[in-house]
């Protein structure tokens, strides 16, 4: 195995780790036992957990883009987009009901302990709430646009930290269907209006 292809089995094993067990209580040897390597080829990629942890908040912004990038590319347009945004709350209702958001409870810890990342861990909200404002600015929602970005940011957010409280596959279903209807009638009147325009 090349040391390329080590380094990343350790930051996919880390990023498994941080959210399985939490930043904090996962240790350098838990990470090493994961990937099965010695202590001393592990310190030979990175020398302090922190690393690790910008490796792994980086490798979530490249994957995070790349979702979305495929959500447009399989889109009809703005709305759909957004609509897959909600869905990913039932796509994910597994992991999310045992461990919550990846980038919610990430976020949270690092900012408990005023770590030096949670700035870096927070770009990830960032950057959905910068793409979900871009598909409504797209659908005509104008000066609106950040603050339905927000209030969906904001809304999926209480469903993971419920459901991973309550395990409740329904309370999900409902909430996504709900987040869906919302996003109809923000759409509606938009569409009504470009109607009547044309």
């Amino acid at each position: 195995m090349s040391a390329s292809e080590t380094r990343q089995q350790i930051v996919e094993a880390a990023d498994e780790l941080f959210y399985h067990r939490g930043y904090e209580k996962t240790s350098f040897s838990d990470i090493a036992d994961a990937v099965r390597i010695s202590r001393g080829n592990f310190y030979y990629h990175f020398k302090s957990k922190d690393e690790i942890l910008d490796a792994v908040i980086k490798g979530r912004l490249t994957a995070t883009r790349l979702v979305l990038d495929s959500w447009e590319t399989d889109a009809k347009g703005p709305v759909d987009c957004i609509r897959s945004f909600i869905n990913i709350l039932i796509a994910n209702r597994a992991d999310i009901k045992k461990y919550g958001c990846p980038i919610g409870t990430l976020s949270t810890e690092l900012s408990k302990f005023d770590h030096v990342s949670r700035v870096d861990a927070n770009r990830l909200f960032t950057l959905f709430r910068t793409w979900l404002c871009e598909q409504f600015e797209m659908l005509g929602c104008g000066d609106n646009s950040d603050r339905f970005a927000m209030h969906l940011l904001a809304r999926s957010q209480g469903v993971a930290t419920l459901a991973a409280a309550y395990r409740d596959d329904d309370f999900i279903r409902r909430e996504v269907k709900e987040m869906s209807d919302w996003l109809d009638a923000c759409v509606k009147p938009i569409a009504g209006a470009s109607r009547r325009a044309g």
